[in-house]
């Protein structure tokens, strides 16, 4: 993916769309406008993070586009802005889930605040806002900072030494998922578990476990405290980071 890259997409390049390229190009995004059939946008979806629908008078987006993006988006973590008449934004919310549309302007558009929110956007994915955030919590330093490295440039990531410590900087930050040390002392994995599922702010809070033992036994008494899963410490950052791409990718 290229940095800063991004798509304008519509029944036609219109003079206005041209406009709005222009402008972006002096700010620094690569933009290019790419007609709205599925093979169009399906060409460039690898290469973006953002895509601006763009509806002239009357124009919407035939349903098999509108079923591509509503599929593809948030699989390719593309956000979506909105470009057009009211009635016509509206008809997009209403069809398209809320979390991929990113911002909406009514016809005509303000040229600068289009330009300023895009390079907020793109500010926004350098600093990581967009990232699944994670949560270790594992008593061992050398393990957390060997996870740490494998999972920085992909996650946002936080780490715990402790499973209170972990209870405590979760009531202050929101996280996509824990990853839970099941052997600890003082307070094991299973029973920070337990605290997490009594607390009506972190109970949803979706949790896998980190073991070092994989014989059945040891298996059958984590899966027994219905986790999302587990991992066992013998995994490799290729099998890990694998594990939770397809994790996140099922929850969509």
């Amino acid at each position: 993916m290229t940095k800063n890259s991004m798509i304008i997409t519509g029944e036609k390049e219109s003079f206005i769309v041209r406009v709005l390229v222009k402008k972006l190009k002096d700010a620094g995004t690569d933009c290019t406008f790419v007609p709205w059939t599925v093979n169009d946008i399906n060409a460039r979806m690898s290469e973006i993070s953002l895509l601006v629908l763009f509806m002239d008078d009357d124009s919407r987006p035939k349903e098999d586009v509108m079923h591509f993006l509503k599929e593809h988006l948030d699989e390719k973590n593309v956000h979506m802005i909105v470009i057009g008449a009211q009635h016509d934004v509206r008809y997009i919310c209403d069809n398209v889930p809320g979390e991929l549309i990113y911002k909406t302007f009514s016809r005509p558009v303000d040229n600068d605040a289009f330009v300023e929110t895009v390079t907020g956007y793109f500010s926004k994915i350098a600093s990581g806002e967009f990232k699944k955030s994670i949560l270790v919590v594992d008593d061992d330093p050398n393990y957390l900072a060997h996870v740490r490295q494998w999972l920085k440039g992909t996650y946002k990531v936080a780490f715990a030494n402790s499973g209170l410590q972990a209870i405590k900087w979760l009531g202050h930050n929101k996280v996509d998922l824990i990853l839970l040390d099941y052997e600890m002392p003082v307070t094991n994995g299973p029973q920070v578990l337990e605290m997490l599922r009594s607390d009506h702010e972190t109970s949803s809070i979706p949790v896998m476990f980190l073991t070092g033992r994989g014989d059945k036994e040891s298996v059958m008494s984590v899966l027994a405290l219905r986790p999302e899963g587990y991992f066992l410490k013998t995994i490799t950052r290729e099998e890990l980071l694998e594990k939770l791409d397809e994790y996140f990718s099922g929850k969509k």
